[in-house]
């Protein structure tokens, strides 16, 4: 690891402690060397309006999706964005972002794809750093290029795709969505940030919608809470998430692989605006099983 941990005592408790800051920790080492502040917003215009000081952006949609295939950027895409934002492989990166850290874990999320060596999620995100009253600055940072080596990105085992479900179930598959996206039921599904044709959800699927383990300030809830939450699910089994657009599901996947140590969990990031929008796709309405139709 380049820089110390954080020891707040309640990432003590998690199953990687080691993958969170908090903005106290992070406010005092502004500016070290190794150490680099990621921002990664739904709103991209957020960055513009005032950022920590010294953080780069990332856009989720522009920087990390390649443009012509429906999928992420490869090795050498990775390594020239890491070398445009002055990243080398050894730094400390510490994402965080709007959304109480959406993005900002979709995009720590494709660092790990890429298996740079630390990675960090600032809990409470834009949130926590803003609802504190710390520092801003709309100063854009220009570091010096990096010499980031080209890394060929790992997809397993943390991603899943459509394929793979279809062939078979997973033993836990979870619908991160709020309950009304998984039922089918939402009156106005076009608001979604990817509409679908299809509404309802993938067979097998149980709903655990993501903003549970969180408080409404953005930061994580007690680890006791969150092991209640997810009592029912077994931390060794072939586990895999999904929502609407791949997003609040890398936030599930976070606190899954993360904070409570599952040790089988993998994103399918094509989520519910693939699966609803595929031809002949099965898909469920409400929980009954025998609502499933083609």
């Amino acid at each position: 690891m380049g820089i110390e941990l954080d020891d707040t005592p309640q990432f003590q408790q998690y199953a990687h402690p080691e993958k969170f800051v908090s903005a106290a920790w992070l406010s005092a080492r502004l500016g070290v060397p190794g150490l680099k502040v990621v921002e990664s917003d739904e709103d991209a215009f957020l960055y513009d309006i005032g950022h920590i000081p010294g953080a780069v952006r990332i856009d989720w949609k522009q920087d990390l999706n390649d443009p012509l295939v429906r999928d992420f950027i490869d090795g050498e895409a990775f390594a020239e964005l890491m070398r445009s934002r002055g990243i080398n492989r050894d730094d400390t990166v510490v994402v965080y972002g709007d959304s109480s850290n959406w993005w900002a874990a979709y995009t720590a999320w494709v660092f790990e794809l890429f298996g740079h060596p630390d990675v960090r999620l600032l809990d409470g995100g834009r949130d926590a750093w803003m609802g504190e009253e710390r520092d801003t600055s709309f100063v854009v940072p220009d570091y010096p290029r990096s010499d980031y080596p080209v890394v060929q990105r790992q997809d397993a085992p943390f991603r899943a795709f459509a394929s793979e479900l279809l062939e078979r179930t997973p033993a836990q598959l979870i619908d991160a969505r709020p309950a009304p996206l998984y039922l089918g039921e939402d009156p106005n599904p076009e608001s979604c940030s990817a509409p679908s044709l299809r509404q309802g959800h993938i067979p097998g699927a149980v709903n655990v919608p993501w903003g549970r383990s969180v408080f409404p300030n953005a930061r994580f809830r007690s680890l006791e809470d969150i092991q209640a939450i997810y009592a029912d699910f077994d931390k060794d089994a072939e586990t895999v998430v999904y929502c609407q657009l791949g997003e609040s599901s890398s936030h599930t996947w976070y606190v899954l692989k993360h904070i409570l140590g599952f040790t089988n969990v993998a994103l399918y990031d094509g989520s519910w605006a693939e699966w609803g929008n595929m031809v002949r796709m099965p898909v469920v309405k409400g929980d009954a099983p025998e609502n499933a139709a083609e």
